[in-house]
């Protein structure tokens, strides 16, 4: 299990610490339950030197599921700001859709850019790995943050958070709003991402417990972590089911574009929705009542957290094996678990009476 100093809400304030996505959101880092055995397959072959200096001047690029995106855009700035501190160069790059395989081209670039690791939030767990591969076959260090890889596509997974508590909080925080009681449905971000749909199958297997069966979930829609789309199917799900108690938006593009439907909809106040996404993007959405509860991590220590990871690894503290420890500037020193995973720390949950204590 990832270990790392005391997480405290503060940390939030450092930085310009969220929005999305889906969160733009992952999590479970066992993408296709591979074994510990292929997590360190991924990993250097080289002794990990925990003394070694951190090399400076290493250029490390930040490959999101989707420019523009406001999760992304503070998560990787969160990077960019690490790389400084330690003396070298960090950039986002990326496609502007979240299509499966709209990665591919920039892993290509970014490998014949030479650089020295790509930290990559994975729209497919799957398309990516041949050509992250290659990267890794020259040299190139690959972490994986927010959507995780096949194991065997990356050294290391930078989970934001562990993808159970996550899964099952967004069903018990809904469950608590609609008294435990009436149909629900999901809006996802694209039906391939990694941790959307791991968070999905905890948020299931959570109703499947006695204290929810009076709960039914009818529907898990996709949005494709696209503005319009999500509010389009927000509005799709209420014709379809009228008397829909609560929507979970795992992404945070999804949450705000059903925030505004139901904000100025009959359905405000009636409707319950919760899922992941910023203080600073749903604020006014909680103070209207639109919004009960919410929750994220931080997406900028989340981003920050990766760049020192890509960093230890490009410098040889790290290879990616289980039991190795790092530093990572501000937010302390962490463990890599289990199948190369590292794990930021919990989710806080944002209401009335702590939303405005938080800017990002």
């Amino acid at each position: 299990m990832t270990t790392r100093t005391p997480w405290r809400p503060t940390a939030l304030l450092a930085g310009l610490v969220l929005l999305t996505a889906a969160c733009g959101g992952t999590t479970k880092s066992d993408v296709a339950q591979q074994s510990s055995a292929s997590a360190t397959a991924a990993a250097s072959s080289a002794a990990a030197d925990p003394n070694a200096p951190i090399k400076q001047g290493l250029k490390i690029a930040f490959l999101p599921k989707q420019v523009n995106n406001p999760y992304f855009t503070i998560a990787d700035g969160g990077g960019v700001e690490a790389a400084k501190e330690f003396g070298g160069e960090g950039k986002e790059v990326g496609p502007s859709d979240a299509s499966a395989s709209s990665q591919v081209s920039y892993i290509n670039t970014l490998m014949q850019q030479k650089q020295d690791a790509i930290v990559i939030s994975a729209n497919d767990p799957n398309a990516v790995v041949p050509a992250l591969k290659q990267a890794m076959a020259a040299g190139i260090k690959v972490v994986s943050y927010d959507s995780d890889t096949a194991a065997e596509g990356r050294h290391l997974f930078v989970n934001q958070a562990g993808a159970e508590d996550l899964g099952r909080t967004e069903v018990q925080l809904l469950a608590e709003q609609i008294g435990h009681k009436g149909k629900i449905a999901v809006l996802s971000a694209t039906p391939n991402a990694t941790n959307q749909n791991t968070w999905i199958d905890f948020m299931k297997d959570e109703l499947k417990k006695p204290e929810y069966k009076d709960m039914e979930l009818v529907k898990v829609a996709y949005g494709n972590d696209d503005d319009q789309k999500s509010f389009t199917e927000t509005q799709g799900l209420l014709r379809s089911y009228p008397d829909l108690a609560g929507i979970i938006s795992p992404t945070t593009v999804g949450i705000a574009a059903a925030a505004r439907y139901l904000s100025d909809s009959p359905y405000k106040g009636k409707v319950k929705l919760t899922g992941l996404g910023t203080p600073n993007q749903l604020r006014k959405f909680v103070k209207d009542g639109t919004i009960d509860a919410f929750e994220l991590w931080n997406p900028a220590d989340l981003g920050y957290l990766a760049s020192y990871a890509a960093a230890a690894l490009a410098s040889g503290q790290i290879t990616g094996a289980e039991g190795e420890k790092f530093k990572a500037g501000k937010l302390g020193e962490y463990t890599v678990g289990a199948k190369g995973e590292v794990l930021l720390g919990k989710p806080t949950v944002f209401n009335k009476d702590n939303v405005d204590k938080f800017d990002f």
